[in-house]
């Protein structure tokens, strides 16, 4: 039993003083900005540190009076009140195994720090390189002319222009769209296909079928069935124009079609999931890139007082990931960090790493 609270202590203490590799000056506190769940941090040999505890101990952290020593007499405390660290083991051995771990992970910070002050250099040498490059491209070229392009004055030369920005914008986008092979997005935030046409909103999609016959189509003529999850339409005696699972899950009971001029299905999907956005009405279609989706304002208004906050912060936190900035989320954790900062003026931040 004691050999194995005493594993029990050690595997915990390993996670503990990674936070505190560092000891007393400076304190370094470490906040990553990407993939929340989880997830391995570094390994060396045989340790693997994780930020599973990093929420917990930050709180611990920040609830500490005395700093970093109050943050210690959190965690000792816990020790000797909750185990039996100390009173079944040697006195030297908690001593020696304390400090094995230190070192440890004091090896591990300074093994991580050359790490990214090597992976620094590596990109400000890649930036400095792409702009030596870019220069080179964009120096003014002197070409020969023929006798007839040239003014009265005689013969000269020419300084090649550069390309228009905005063509060359137009252009990567184009090209952007063809190497994820995504179709294009259309005005209702759907996409225009072969057969037919889709928009949607948080709410609904509205498919929009021609018949593409040479002779009116009566209602009877035409066959549309719903399910949770399927969707098929045709035309009697003809080949499913749609038949295949959809993106997500509709409500059957709510969805409608009606037929217009005899030429035109219109189908309304009821989406169940009120939340989010579809990148193709069936999953045999072309994906769209739903980063590119432009909600209605308007629409906001319809969503009832619990949806309406999510959506609004998802659409925020789109539009921070696009220009780089941070989240939401992301923004709290910053903030929460700034007022430990603040509370305890006595620890030294001047290395403190923020990814």
């Amino acid at each position: 039993m004691c050999i194995a609270n005493l594993s029990i202590c050690y595997c915990n203490l390993r996670s503990i003083f990674f936070l505190i590799i560092d000891s007393i000056h400076p304190f370094e506190i470490i906040i990553e900005r990407e993939h929340r769940d989880h997830r391995t941090v570094c390994k060396m040999g045989d340790v693997v540190v994780t930020d599973k505890y990093d929420a917990l101990l930050l709180n611990i952290a920040q609830d500490a009076a005395a700093g970093v020593g109050g943050f210690l007499d959190a965690i000792f405390s816990f020790l000797a009140r909750k185990t039996d660290f100390y009173s079944n083991s040697n006195e030297k051995a908690v001593e020696s195994m304390l400090l094995e771990v230190c070192r440890r992970y004091r090896k591990l910070s300074f093994e991580s720090q050359k790490q990214v002050e090597a992976a620094k250099k590596l990109k400000e040498r890649e930036i400095r390189m792409k702009r030596e490059h870019l220069n080179e491209d964009n120096e003014p070229k002197i070409i020969e002319v023929e006798d007839d392009v040239v003014a009265e004055e005689g013969k000269g030369v020419v300084t090649e222009l550069p390309p228009d920005s905005s063509d060359e914008k137009e252009k990567e986008n184009e090209e952007e769209e063809e190497e994820e092979g995504k179709l294009k997005i259309n005005d209702g935030n759907g996409a225009n296909l072969e057969n037919y046409s889709w928009t949607q909103t948080l709410k609904e999609v509205e498919v929009r079928i021609p018949t593409k016959m040479k002779v009116p189509v009566k209602a009877r003529d035409v066959t549309v069935e719903f399910s949770n999850q399927h969707l098929k339409v045709g035309i009697r005696g003809q080949a499913p124009i749609i038949d295949g699972e959809l993106h997500g899950k509709i409500r059957p009971d709510d969805c409608t079609w009606m037929l217009d001029d005899s030429k035109l299905i219109i189908l309304n999907l009821e989406k169940s999931d009120q939340m989010s956005w579809w990148s193709r009405l069936v999953t045999t279609d072309p994906e769209i890139d739903t980063k590119k989706v432009v909600p209605e304002n308007s629409k906001l208004a319809d969503l009832d007082n619990e949806t309406r906050p999510l959506v609004e912060k998802m659409m925020y936190d789109d539009r921070q990931r696009r220009m780089g900035l941070p989240t939401s989320d992301e923004q709290k954790q910053h903030d929460v960090l700034k007022k430990f900062m603040q509370q305890h003026p006595e620890m030294d931040f001047s290395k403190a790493k923020f990814c």
